[in-house]
């Protein structure tokens, strides 16, 4: 299983499939354009640092809504939440995509605005893969993250959407996240992963990307 992080909120899984979650131009946000492949790609949400798909290569499968189906072999579903803290009144709705590929459980939380509901955890599930969003601004921010972790309990909870060298849009950066977390909870990976599903551990780490 590779997991390959492309800046903001981008994500690729590759194994069988390739998924890429919400890309982006770079361009548009002041970083470097990502390269891109897919099978599968998810788009939480149509705001155009998250739904880029004209630079997405190969004859992909688009999937912009939460129908339960599976494609390739994984398995895709979405729970509905939205943008902001007021129902959605400021900034719309999202989709937190769950999709399973090799086994392990993913949860892309989109550009969620607000803690989630008990009935939305329960929607989502167990979560092997947790990626999170932690800017504040547009999302929740650092403190209300590392809540939502503590009420997931993934087995990898990783930040997303946080402020880094050159980006354009006003957002936190990764450190309030990560404040009060025990230094050998977090693992800092570069910008792409290997692992096995056997390998990921038993209590929460914080997997950390960077450019």
């Amino acid at each position: 299983m590779r997991l390959i992080w492309h800046m903001h909120s981008c994500f690729e899984v590759a194994n069988s499939a390739t998924v890429v979650v919400d890309p982006h131009d770079g361009r548009s946000i002041g970083v470097k354009p990502p390269s891109l492949r897919a099978d599968i790609v998810l788009i939480s949400h149509d705001h155009f640092d998250h739904n880029a798909i004209r630079v997405v290569r190969g004859d992909y499968v688009l999937v912009k809504d939460k129908t339960p189906r599976q494609i390739k072999g994984v398995d895709i579903r979405g729970i509905n939440a939205f943008h902001d803290d007021v129902q959605g009144e400021k900034r719309g709705r999202v989709i937190l995509f769950q999709f399973t590929i090799g086994g392990v459980r993913f949860c892309h939380l989109g550009d969620l605005g607000h803690p989630l509901t008990e009935h939305q955890i329960e929607e989502i599930g167990p979560v092997d893969v947790l990626f999170i969003p932690v800017g504040g601004t547009f999302t929740i921010d650092g403190q209300q993250a590392r809540e939502l972790v503590l009420s997931v309990k993934p087995k990898v909870a990783i930040p997303m959407h946080f402020r880094v060298g050159g980006l354009s849009l006003s957002i936190q950066t990764v450190d309030e996240f990560l404040r009060g977390i025990p230094e050998e909870k977090v693992v800092r990976v570069g910008n792409e992963v290997d692992f096995e599903r056997d390998e990921l551990p038993e209590n929460t780490e914080y997997w950390v990307f960077s450019q």
